[in-house]
């Protein structure tokens, strides 16, 4: 029966937060839409106190935006945000890679090529959701071992912004990150090349600062 027991408040509101932040990532929720806590409520089977909590949650990771007895509604994709997102973001991956490519093991590598595999398949196939999910697995990896919570922390809350770009630069018909670049830094994982493997690490998020760059969206 243990099964059976209440879900804790805290994964109730980590429930609505990842379903509300996905919605808002891949566009199902628009830039601009309005969000209420009673129609997510009633939409998450949940009550309405985790989901204005998971509400104050994007606010504060810059999804939301609400001005308070008026509306809550989701931000624009804005391309000053987006390059100080992958900036922060970059920053952390390239700490993480320095720390990680010392500790990885055979299974990392193996674990690191076969989502490269994915996203190279996924990418020539127009599947951004599986592209951008196989992307996450790779560098996931490097976060995973190099033990760094601040740092993994930090990815998870900034890389959101980054991606809704990405998925819409991937829709307008541009490309997403080259699995090249995922090759050569796994090649520089595998030799113990801690150096290039940082180096590969601030070329991929580059790439994205560049994506930002490009947007016309101010």
């Amino acid at each position: 029966m243990e099964a059976l027991r209440p879900l804790p408040r805290t994964l109730l509101r980590d429930r609505a937060y990842t379903a509300i932040r996905d919605a808002i990532v891949t566009g199902e929720i628009e830039p601009g839409a309005v969000v209420r806590d009673a129609e997510f409520a009633e939409r998450l089977g949940l009550s309405r106190a985790p989901v204005r909590e998971a509400f104050a949650r994007l606010v504060d990771e810059g999804l939301l935006e609400s001005k308070p007895q008026s509306y809550t509604r989701v931000t624009p994709v804005v391309a000053a945000d987006v390059r100080d997102a992958a900036a922060v973001v970059g920053a952390m991956h390239e700490l993480a890679t320095r720390a990680a490519v010392p500790r990885l093991r055979d299974a990392d590598l193996a674990g690191m090529r076969t989502a490269n595999d994915r996203f190279a398949a996924a990418v020539r196939a127009g599947d951004v959701d599986e592209a951008l999910r196989a992307d996450d697995e790779l560098h996931d990896v490097l976060v995973r071992a190099s033990g760094n919570r601040a740092a993994a922390a930090t990815v998870a809350r900034y890389t959101p912004l980054i991606r809704r770009l990405e998925r819409r630069r991937f829709g307008e018909g541009g490309s997403c990150r080259s699995a090249g670049l995922h090759e050569r830094l796994i090649e520089a994982c595998a030799a113990g090349d801690t150096e290039a493997a940082v180096r590969v690490t601030a070329d991929i998020w580059n790439t994205l600062a560049e994506l930002a760059d490009d947007d016309t969206t101010d």
